[in-house]
């Protein structure tokens, strides 16, 4: 299975597969009618608590990360709900912040690529 990770306001395209929105939040200004998402896992999602402390601070990224593992370790149902709802082929995870690079959706493929099945 291949992953990929873009933001939920940018236009679908052929090759992003199965669409998967990894936010907790519903995506502000995006109607549901326009958002082009094949599934919403927020399950997989980091907690209120843990999104709000990282606040995209660089920083605290690598922190982020290793607090966000646990809870996905500790969320072994919604993981494998996720893993079920991607099956084999290629999944794009989307994601609304504005931080391209360091946020949930790259941390979740880093989690998902590093515990695989």
């Amino acid at each position: 299975m291949k992953i990929h990770i873009k933001r939920v306001y940018d236009e679908a395209a052929r090759g992003d597969g199965r669409r998967v929105l990894v936010d907790r939040l519903w995506p502000r200004g995006l109607a549901k009618s326009d958002a082009a998402i094949d599934h919403w896992a927020r399950d997989v999602a980091p907690s209120n608590e843990l999104r709000r402390w990282y606040g995209h601070d660089p920083a605290k990224w690598p922190l982020f990360q290793r607090r966000y593992f646990t809870e996905l370790g500790q969320n072994s149902e919604a993981v494998a709900a996720l893993l079920r709802e991607m099956g084999k082929s290629t999944v794009t995870f989307l994601f609304s912040s504005r931080e391209e690079r360091l946020n949930n959706a790259a941390a979740l493929k880093a989690y998902l690529e590093s515990h695989p099945g």
